[in-house]
């Protein structure tokens, strides 16, 4: 069945009595996959399944930003006027935060052990996300540095 081009989602079905769950069946599969628990799936939704939030497309979804973000920066950088202040650091690949630096230009903004302790205090505003537990019980001490770095 689609409705107006669009493959229902199990919120839908669920919605008009034709699933008893709502959860996303895509989550499940991961989680079962990983050997882990299925209890507390997130609601299937069309924005939840295009949505790195999904635990079964987080890898698609994040391939196709990926690939769309390094299209744009090539066209930006294509066109970008010789006169321009704006500079592009990473045209050779994608870096994270910790690689960038490592680079002399940006050691001169802040010193690495300046920028870890912020950054930390950033993502330890961030809510935990079920499938980081475990990481997280592993390493209090350095799982928010390695998410910041991670960015």
């Amino acid at each position: 069945m689609e409705v107006a081009g669009n493959t229902p989602t199990a919120s839908f079905l669920t919605k008009i009595g034709k699933m008893q769950s709502a959860g996303c069946q895509l989550c499940k599969t991961a989680r079962e996959a990983r050997g882990e628990s299925t209890n507390g799936l997130g609601n299937e939704t069309h924005g939840h399944i295009n949505s790195a939030g999904c635990e079964g497309m987080a890898t698609t979804v994040t391939a196709a930003h990926n690939s769309i973000w390094r299209h744009l920066y090539d066209n930006m950088h294509a066109v970008q006027n010789p006169k321009s202040k704006l500079k592009f650091v990473t045209l050779d690949k994608e870096r994270n935060m910790s690689t960038l630096w490592g680079r002399e230009e940006f050691l001169r903004i802040c010193s690495k052990e300046e920028l870890v302790e912020k950054g930390r205090d950033i993502e330890m505003t961030i809510l935990l996300k079920k499938s980081q537990e475990t990481r997280y019980n592993l390493d209090p001490g350095f799982f928010f540095v390695n998410c910041f770095w991670g960015r």
